[in-house]
């Protein structure tokens, strides 16, 4: 199986705790984990966690940031497919409270690859999916080539820039940028489909709105930072090997929840098989 990614890759620094700073606070991050992170990372690195052929199109800058990211994307064994930016990196701070929610600071604008750059793109027509996080409407155009097409709802603007159709949007039922309606797209994809934590999710389709359940979590709940991309990583995977909507998310569920029980999901990602 061939899959692409398309989207931002972050230096990201993340630490638990023990509750989010009020004004003129000052906070300790004790044993803080810095990683390549965002929502193209994250799915990347899921989707690494697999015996597929995987291209990762991103953007990378020039400084000390920009360096750790690229050693830590480029060191799985998949291709990477890296735009120049001469500009730093965009570095994220992560903050994981006792109720496992992360509150992200994004220090610049995430890098995302564009139609310009001399990347190979056409790769993403002999792709079997693709998974779109990116910021460019000519790019998404591109990766409409692939077999299955799956976008992130954060990418709605783009999609309604780009006029064309994906097979997924994935979103989520808690995050006010990722909850939408099917009716909310112009063109809209052949299923929409958003997490809810340990109730699951929902899927909407044109023949109405079903669920899917979440596994129980045995372990206690860490954080949830990566949980989300991690579960569309794993969603394209299982959709574009054959299995059915509804079976891919509820398999998918398992890959998000296991990233539940740590602060770093890098480190408890399951494999794609």
């Amino acid at each position: 199986m061939q899959i692409a990614v398309v989207g931002h890759a972050e230096h990201v620094t993340i630490a638990a705790v023990p509750a989010f700073p009020a004004p003129g606070d000052i906070v300790h991050l004790d044993n803080p984990a810095v990683i390549a992170g965002g929502g193209g990372a994250i799915a990347y690195f899921q989707f690494a966690r697999s015996a597929a052929d995987v291209h990762f199109f991103t953007a990378i800058g020039i400084d000390d940031a920009a360096l750790l990211v690229y050693h830590e994307i480029s060191n799985v064994g998949a291709t990477i497919h890296a735009a120049l930016r001469m500009e730093p990196h965009t570095r994220d701070l992560v903050l994981v409270t006792h109720d496992a929610e992360r509150t992200i600071m994004v220090v610049g604008r995430p890098l995302h690859p564009a139609i310009d750059d001399r990347l190979s793109w056409e790769l993403l027509g002999t792709c079997d999916a693709a998974y779109f996080t990116g910021e460019d409407p000519e790019t998404l155009k591109l990766a409409r080539n692939a077999n299955l097409l799956v976008v992130t709802a954060r990418r709605s603007h783009v999609l309604a820039a780009a006029g064309i159709r994906p097979d997924i949007v994935v979103g989520s039922v808690r995050d006010p940028r990722e909850h939408s309606r099917l009716r909310d797209y112009a063109e809209p994809p052949r299923a929409l489909v958003l997490t809810d934590g340990a109730l699951g999710g929902r899927i909407e389709t044109r023949s109405g709105v079903s669920s899917f359940h979440a596994p129980k979590i045995d372990s206690p709940v860490v954080g949830a930072y990566g949980a989300g991309d991690t579960f569309a990583a794993a969603l394209t995977w299982y959709l574009a090997a054959g299995q059915e909507l509804e079976a891919s998310c509820e398999r998918a569920s398992h890959h998000a929840a296991a990233v539940l029980t740590g602060i770093n999901p890098l480190e408890n990602q399951l494999p794609l098989a």
